[in-house]
């Protein structure tokens, strides 16, 4: 089969060459485990069960998890290791099954879900993405996903181009995020947690405030209150970048500005961050495959 889930449209075969993003046919996964710091209502008290895909259709210059979008750290899994995984962090109490960057691995993943529902799968599967997705793509996802965590990182195009090397970002990621609210429907919560629904995150990045308000101005008047904006201020430069601007993290005065006109906007259902946030710590250890109780 030909590779087009995405808009690089490499339209290779991954079992015999590569495209883009690099990736084979075969999932490669990096780590998973219990994991405590996404949006409240995604990690509860008991964490979202976390699995880390390897490979990046973005390879955005700045990212923070190079070290398995770039340097490919992870380990080839089957469709039934993937269930066993699944499986794993449901019987270690985890409140959903969070899919870290799983573009590239879309067929896969839907057959290791028929999979573990079959084998008792039922707590919610979350797709977690950079939203650069041909709308395609996100509808095989139908009926398998109930909570989309989509970014919407880039307005302008030509920030795209020059961080991301895609000049369409916005075209594709809207249209893949449009897909994901009428798949999915309005925010739907139980006992405090997200069981259905989207939040859209944005991370503002140095220098680029005014494309954060165009991005929350966006998503506020096409979706008001039926989604959750995550405005994040968690950037942090983890190597030297060709980009000076990016060797920096986001000022107070910055991320002050663009919550306040979300404020001012009428934006309420929202997510915000503290400076904690800005911490290596809160990058994963890719040297560890599984991080659950006891490892």
């Amino acid at each position: 089969m030909k590779c087009n889930l995405c808009p690089r449209n490499c339209n290779v075969d991954r079992s015999k060459s590569i495209g883009y993003c690099g990736a084979p046919e075969e999932m490669v996964i990096a780590r998973y485990s219990r994991h405590m710091w996404e949006e409240p209502i995604i990690s509860g008290k008991f964490g979202s069960g976390t699995i880390f895909f390897s490979y990046c259709n973005m390879k955005c210059c700045f990212c923070q998890n190079y070290m398995i979008s770039e340097l490919h750290k992870g380990r080839s899994v089957s469709v039934e290791e993937f269930s066993d995984i699944c499986i794993d962090l449901q019987n270690n109490g985890v409140h959903n099954i969070n899919l870290v960057t799983p573009t590239m691995y879309v067929y896969k993943i839907i057959e290791g879900l028929n999979i573990s529902k079959e084998r008792g799968l039922n707590i919610p599967v979350i797709y977690n993405t950079s939203s650069y997705e041909n709308v395609d793509t996100i509808r095989l996802l139908d009926g398998y996903i109930d909570i989309y965590l989509p970014d919407l990182k880039y307005y302008d195009d030509s920030i795209a181009l020059k961080y991301s090397n895609c000049n369409d970002y916005f075209k594709y990621a809207s249209l893949a995020i449009e897909e994901m609210v009428k798949q999915v429907g309005k925010i739907v919560m139980d006992n405090g947690m997200l069981k259905r629904g989207v939040i859209v995150r944005h991370m503002i990045m140095p220098n680029n405030i005014e494309d954060s308000k165009r991005i929350i101005k966006y998503l506020y008047d096409k979706y008001h209150d039926d989604i959750i904006i995550s405005i994040m201020n968690q950037y942090t430069p983890v190597r030297e970048c060709k980009y000076r601007e990016l060797n920096r993290r986001v000022s107070d005065d910055e991320y002050d500005e663009v919550i306040n006109y979300a404020y001012d906007l009428g934006v309420r259902r929202a997510f915000i961050q503290d400076g904690d946030s800005q911490d290596c710590s809160f990058i994963p250890d890719f040297d560890k495959f599984r991080v659950l109780d006891g490892d």
